[in-house]
């Protein structure tokens, strides 16, 4: 990704402080990363060294509101990587889940990533390049009771990235998912207790999943869904 310009969702989050500096490393010419707390952004400061931290352009953002992505991605000079890593987890029995709190799941899981694989697509479109990458999970394909929400948003994930790989046959552009289990950081650590984080996925081994597909020499991988679910 050396001299690439990156959209990188969801890079102050928790997955994001592994993502973002193995991203860095390859060596891109900008990373933009939309943000709605600014003490998110501050925490992943804190992770960066000062000459990375002048490629990194932080910009606030609604993922939810699409004349805002639009205007985000707009102001990019180009567009050649989408990483998306926005997401949240929520478990509730489906006789009591809200029905506010399974749109709030499909709003953040998949909605999301409609928008921002949207508005990059037309970009990459004017140069015949790009690599989309999303984030499932484990729950897309294998769900589990009182995850039905976030399995069903994260299938959904899924299905709209493989329907993005076979529009964009023909082109330079391609579109990948990746299926974390659980993934090895602090939220989760401080929702389930750390006993088990070994078996868990470190966001870096992760990262460096995303970021083979987001390179150049994963132009013949389409609509792949790759399991990353560590001793899951």
């Amino acid at each position: 990704m050396k001299g690439q310009h990156i959209l990188l969702t969801g890079g102050t989050g928790g997955l994001g402080l592994g993502v973002v500096p193995t991203v860095l490393a390859q060596g891109p010419a900008s990373v933009t990363i939309p943000y709605g707390n600014p003490q998110r952004v501050e925490r992943l400061r804190g992770l960066i060294s000062p000459a990375d931290l002048a490629r990194i352009r932080f910009v606030k953002a609604d993922l939810l509101d699409e004349s805002a992505v639009a205007a985000l991605v707009k102001d990019m000079q180009r567009v050649e990587v989408l990483i998306h890593l926005v997401g949240g987890f929520s478990m509730g029995k489906t006789t009591e889940y809200s029905y506010d709190q399974w749109k709030k799941d499909v709003d953040l899981n998949l909605n999301t990533t409609f928008l921002a694989c949207k508005h990059a697509l037309q970009r990459m479109l004017e140069i015949n390049y790009g690599r989309i990458v999303t984030v499932a999970s484990k729950s897309a394909v294998d769900p589990a009771g009182q995850l039905a929400a976030y399995s069903a948003a994260k299938a959904g994930v899924v299905a709209l990235t493989r329907a993005i790989a076979d529009e964009m046959k023909g082109t330079n552009i391609t579109a990948n998912v990746v299926l974390p289990s659980i993934i090895d950081t602090p939220t989760n650590r401080a929702a389930m207790g750390a006993a088990n984080a070994v078996q868990w996925v470190k966001p870096e081994s992760l990262a460096g999943v995303i970021c083979f597909l987001a390179s150049e020499a994963a132009g013949d991988m389409r609509g792949a869904v790759v399991p990353v679910y560590g001793n899951l």
